[in-house]
């Protein structure tokens, strides 16, 4: 598997994670500095957002994914997911939203890790 296949599969992974809220298995797609944007322009550490994904802030029911673009320049890339995902957030009613999210990957140890992501609509 070329180097875009697997983050397009990690990409794929961290939507598995966050509907099942698998908290561990997110953690390990992140690095240590991983740092998430919000639509609302809130940034959140690792920490923070699976904090939020783990209490129940963030709820998120599934996810069909429509694009992946990744390009990938040494040990680091870029990557851009358009996804539909159905989810309640901040303690909203459940919706379907069509989320775009700008990632940005390192590889660490042989292995990508999302270092950050910007969430936006499409």
């Amino acid at each position: 598997m070329d180097e875009k296949a697997k983050i397009s599969e990690l990409y794929k992974d961290y939507w598995d994670y966050m509907v099942e809220k698998d908290i561990e298995g997110l953690r390990r797609l992140m690095s240590a500095d991983y740092c998430l944007y919000h639509m609302t322009g809130v940034s959140q550490s690792a920490d923070e957002f699976l904090q939020g994904l783990d209490n129940g802030t963030f709820n998120y029911y599934s996810a069909d994914h429509d694009d992946i673009v990744v390009s990938v320049r040494g040990d680091e890339a870029t990557m851009t997911g358009k996804s539909r995902v159905v989810a309640a957030v901040y303690g909203g009613s459940k919706g379907c939203w069509r989320l775009q999210g700008d990632f940005t990957l390192r590889k660490e140890n042989g292995s990508w890790k999302f270092t950050s992501s910007r969430a936006s609509t499409y």
